[in-house]
């Protein structure tokens, strides 16, 4: 009964650690456009973005994983994610990367913003372009205030993946819940549902560990 409840829960936890990459893959650059979108100096596009972010930011994750998964195909003839694991996986990520997208760029523009002005003057007195300033002034400082904020935020990433079974997305919750509802050929099981804790613990344990060593190598900043 062990390995056949550690077996489970390895596939489980598999398909959260790909939820996990995808979204980080997705969300850490878009979440770079946007900030600019929301910072932009063209009004209208200033408007739509910062709207569109407060949309995603106001209203639950899990409510935006139930609309896209299922409100297309209510309005198409076939559901575009097509039947099956697959899909529901292609789903999630898109939730996850436009969900997370619109937090991070609200941590990139705090970061951009946050560089003092001054900075950003000496480089335009010294002829560097603003791309120039921006990669080799901007980035670098920036890097340096947001990887506090984004670490907590990548975190809590790694737990909002248990919201994913909401659409039936086997992940590593869905994996020991299963074992309570007797899915696996074991009905009334609770202690692997207790069980998946541990993997996010150690996962949480290993990234912590990750972004303090990262804070250390950007202590040059200070």
């Amino acid at each position: 009964m062990f390995l056949t409840v550690i077996g489970a829960l390895n596939e489980g936890f598999l398909q959260t650690l790909k939820l996990f990459a995808v979204t980080l893959i997705g969300a850490i650059p878009l979440g770079l456009v946007v900030s600019f979108g929301s910072m932009s100096r063209f009004t209208p596009l200033r408007f739509i973005t910062k709207t569109v972010v407060w949309i995603i930011r106001g209203t639950p994750l899990m409510l935006q994983l139930i609309i896209i998964y299922y409100i297309p195909g209510r309005l198409m003839s076939a559901s575009p994610w097509g039947s099956g694991e697959s899909g529901r996986f292609l789903a999630s990520c898109l939730a996850f990367i436009i969900n997370y997208s619109c937090y991070f760029s609200e941590i990139y523009r705090g970061g951009i913003q946050g560089v003092p002005v001054g900075q950003q003057e000496a480089g335009e007195v010294l002829g560097m372009t603003k791309r120039q300033i921006f990669f080799k002034v901007t980035l670098l400082q920036m890097v340096k205030r947001i990887v506090p904020p984004m670490s907590n935020e990548i975190i809590t990433l790694v737990k909002d993946t248990s919201i994913a079974r909401i659409i039936s997305l086997q992940e590593v919750i869905w994996a020991g819940y299963a074992f309570l509802k007797g899915s696996h050929g074991y009905s009334g099981l609770i202690w692997p549902l207790f069980f998946t804790g541990v993997y996010y613990l150690i996962f949480n344990g290993a990234l912590t560990i990750l972004f303090g060593w990262i804070e250390r190598k950007l202590d040059y900043f200070r």
